[in-house]
C-alpha cells in the first residue's frame, strides 16, 4: 500500500473524500478441520481474465461488479490483467501472475501435503470498486454458493 502523497492529486482528493464502507463485525468462520484436509480455492481482486473471456468493463460507473471463473488448470501466464485502476503499479503482476493469484504456490502446497487439494475453480473480480452494492448483493453470494457447492 502506497502512502497517500505518492498518488496523483486527483486520487488523493478522491481517497480523502470517499465514504469507506465499514463492516462490523467482520464475517469470520474458523476452519472445522486441519488445513491438510481442506480443499482450497483462491479469489483475486486483480481483475485477471483467462483467454476467451471478456475483460472487465471499464465503462461501468463505480466499477464492474462481475466476476470470472478460472479453472484450476489455467496457465497463469495466459491470464490477462484487465484491472482498471491506475493507482498501483501493474508491473509485478505482469512479470508474475502469482502475485495476484498464487496458484503455482497453492499447487506446491497440495503436492507437499500442506493442504488437502486445490479446488477445481477459482474466481477473479475487479478490485477498486467505488460502488459495491451489486457486488455485495449478487457477485459475492454467487461465488460463495459456488465454492460451497465445491465443498
Amino acid at each position: 500500500m502506497g502512502k497517500i502523497d505518492e498518488f496523483s492529486l486527483v486520487t488523493q482528493l478522491f481517497l480523502r473524500a470517499y465514504r469507506w464502507r465499514r463492516i462490523d463485525p467482520v464475517p469470520w468462520h474458523p476452519l472445522g478441520r486441519p488445513l491438510a484436509e481442506c480443499r482450497v480455492a483462491l479469489l483475486s481482486s486483480a481483475g485477471l481474465v483467462a483467454p476467451g473471456m471478456g475483460p472487465f468493463d471499464e465503462r461501468i460507473r463505480g466499477g464492474d461488479w462481475s466476476y470470472r471463473e478460472l479453472p484450476a488448470g489455467v496457465e497463469l501466464a495466459s491470464l490477462v490483467d484487465s484491472h482498471r485502476s491506475g493507482s498501483f503499479d501493474h508491473g509485478g503482476i505482469s512479470r508474475d501472475r502469482n502475485l495476484a493469484l498464487p496458484l503455482d504456490r497453492l499447487r506446491e502446497l497440495a503436492e507437499a501435503g500442506r493442504i488437502g487439494e486445490v479446488n477445481r475453480r477459482h474466481f477473479s473480480f475487479m478490485g477498486s470498486l467505488t460502488a459495491v452494492g451489486r457486488f455485495v448483493r449478487e457477485s459475492a453470494p454467487a461465488m460463495a454458493r459456488a465454492l460451497g457447492d465445491d465443498g
